[in-house]
């Protein structure tokens, strides 16, 4: 999170870390003296949710007291709830509809062999619950080669969400110019029954129908798990200023920010604050490791930060600006103090001048 401490008179600002293990929260107070505090993340028969609760113990408030802006100016948290939803799979149901003929598509890939001599292959499992395939084609040069079903599309829609599907992605061939067919697809989506949270089309205009696919079908199926979850939160603090940690390694308002740039924070806010003090301390190559208490990341930095590419989480092909971070083990961890060693125990609360920490929970590469 940032460390720029800019607090009014009497007003507390929280930087909150919600891993898949623990929930760690640090309270800058106005005497400039930092508050450590850390709860289990998922303890549902003492809180609802970890983040909250630990703001009231420090706030000594009583359950379910409103967190108001009158005491709070502000709260940067990062998150790990998207990428554990993915490697658990406890994502939304989801519908993927694309052009007929190329259903398989996304399971095929690019046919990638990381180890070309393994007689079995092992395929990641789908995210993807059910397929449409939508009577229409665009071709290479936006002629219409055949003209969208649409009462065939509805029906089939009718029939997903009949069955209990409530998001779904909409990737077709050459939609990431010609973008009508998807369009219209979502229309139809839409007055079927489909949220406008989890209808989602193409992010953003990238050639290539596999790579594309792949990071709609992963906005589909995490977009309502987070932004139920940013709801949450943000409805027992009303009025106070909230904002989530990307995968960028910067803070955007909790209710701005997209699946895409906020799957896979930790890792890189701590490789992002590793990198800037090995920078003062004039190291120009490092190996980091982020023990979680879900997965183990592993990143390096050697000079500069890579540009986009393509790398993997739980097995999904995602493409986003980022380190090269590679999940390699599952672990649990806790804040300690630099100086002096000591690690907080859960729930424990100590007060100590924190100059180091890192991320718990956090999980898997990111793209």
């Amino acid at each position: 999170m940032s460390n720029n401490i800019s607090l009014s008179a009497n007003k507390w600002q929280f930087w909150i870390d919600r891993g898949g293990t623990f929930t760690e929260h640090r309270r800058p107070p106005p005497d400039g003296s930092l508050v450590t505090h850390k709860l289990l993340s998922e303890n549902p028969e003492q809180y609802r949710d970890a983040a909250v609760a630990g703001m009231r113990h420090l706030l000594r408030l009583s359950d379910g007291e409103p967190i108001t802006p009158e005491r709070v100016e502000c709260v940067k948290m990062g998150t790990t709830v998207a990428t554990n939803a993915l490697l658990e799979r406890k994502g939304e149901p989801t519908l993927l509809v694309t052009t007929r003929g190329f259903r398989d598509a996304l399971r095929i890939g690019y046919q990638e062999r990381p180890r070309i001599f393994d007689r079995h292959i092992v395929l990641p499992e789908l995210l993807y619950a059910r397929v449409v395939e939508a009577h229409e084609r665009v071709g290479a040069n936006g002629e219409i080669v055949e003209t969208l079903d649409e009462a065939h599309l509805q029906a089939e829609l009718q029939a997903a969400f009949d069955a209990g599907l409530r998001s779904v992605a909409i990737v077709f061939m050459h939609g990431w110019r010609y973008t009508q067919h998807e369009a219209a697809t979502e229309r139809i989506a839409r007055a079927v029954g489909f949220r406008r949270s989890a209808c989602r089309i193409a992010l953003s205009p990238l050639i290539k129908l596999v790579g594309r696919g792949d990071t709609t079908v992963v906005d589909a199926y995490l977009s309502p798990i987070l932004r139920r979850y940013v709801d949450q939160v943000a409805g027992q603090m009303p009025g106070v200023k909230l904002y989530f940690m990307q995968s960028s390694g910067g803070l955007t308002d909790a209710h701005a920010f997209k699946t895409e740039t906020r799957s896979c924070p930790g890792p890189r806010a701590a490789s992002s604050a590793w990198c800037a003090r090995l920078r003062l301390a004039a190291f120009d190559r490092v190996i980091g490791f982020d023990m979680g208490g879900t997965s183990t990341d592993v990143s390096h930095f050697a000079g500069e930060f890579e540009r986009a590419f393509e790398t993997q989480v739980a097995g999904v092909r995602m493409r986003a600006p980022m380190m090269s971070i590679h999940t390699v083990a599952a672990g649990g961890g806790s804040i300690c103090n630099r100086s002096t060693a000591r690690a907080f125990a859960p729930g424990r609360t100590a007060r100590a001048p924190i100059r180091g920490r890192r991320a718990t929970g956090a999980a898997g590469r990111s793209r």
